[in-house]
């Protein structure tokens, strides 16, 4: 005879921990494979009400925030954000990201906000590579030629235009060892100084290359 499973049921009403309602909250955002928990579907699959989170931390993104996880009804969020995010998805994948990936790790902006501002995923996308393909990173780098030799011409960190346009020389493949996190997952790529900062290396399209995070650490300021 089979025996009986006996589990305590939480009673309405019954204090609970901030701790529990966001183990409970990174649960559900986990059995999602989401980096959001949409309001309405911790209201069907959370083990509390979402009221009782909205109370806890004054709003249901500010439970969010707690748990580590992303908002998933930002508005207002700037196009270089929006582009940044996408930017660092094709970088993590190595090829362009698909829509799906947007409620992935390690997107920390959902579709929804995309949507809203560009029409449709196509869109944003168009959008991003007319952003990330103007001109404008070829007149800065025009212009630094009017500095004195013996300062800086540019700041350390390249732009996202830079970025994007030495990730595309380089065909989003390592340029030490050609891993591609297009090929193997786990592959983690970095736009890197060849002349090192530290040795007065410029931040130019020139001086820069796509290096994985193994062969980037190898190489250190050698």
């Amino acid at each position: 005879m089979k025996q009986p499973v006996f589990r305590i049921v939480r009673v309405s009403g019954s204090p609970v921990k901030d701790d529990d309602l966001l183990t409970d909250l990174k649960r559900v955002a986990e059995s999602l494979g989401s980096i959001t928990v949409p309001q309405q579907k911790y209201g069907t699959l959370g083990t509390y009400d979402y009221s009782t989170l909205i109370r806890h931390f004054g709003s249901w993104n500010k439970a969010l925030l707690a748990a580590g996880l992303s908002l998933s009804n930002r508005i207002n969020i700037a196009d270089e954000e929006l582009f940044e995010n996408l930017l660092h998805l094709w970088e993590h994948y190595g090829r362009q990201p698909r829509r799906r990936e947007l409620a992935l790790s390690p997107s920390t902006i959902s579709q929804t906000p995309y949507n809203r501002r560009f029409g449709s995923w196509t869109l944003a996308l168009q959008a991003f590579v007319e952003y990330a393909n103007s001109s404008e990173i070829e007149s800065a780098n025009a212009a630094v030629e009017t500095y004195p030799p013996s300062q800086r011409k540019t700041g350390r960190e390249p732009s996202l235009r830079l970025r994007w346009r030495v990730l595309q020389r380089d065909r989003f493949t390592c340029c030490g060892c050609g891993a591609s996190p297009a090929l193997t997952s786990g592959v983690e790529l970095h736009v890197d100084h060849i002349i090192p900062w530290s040795k007065n290396g410029e931040t130019m399209i020139e001086n820069l290359q796509t290096l994985c995070s193994s062969c980037n650490i190898g190489k250190s300021n050698y």
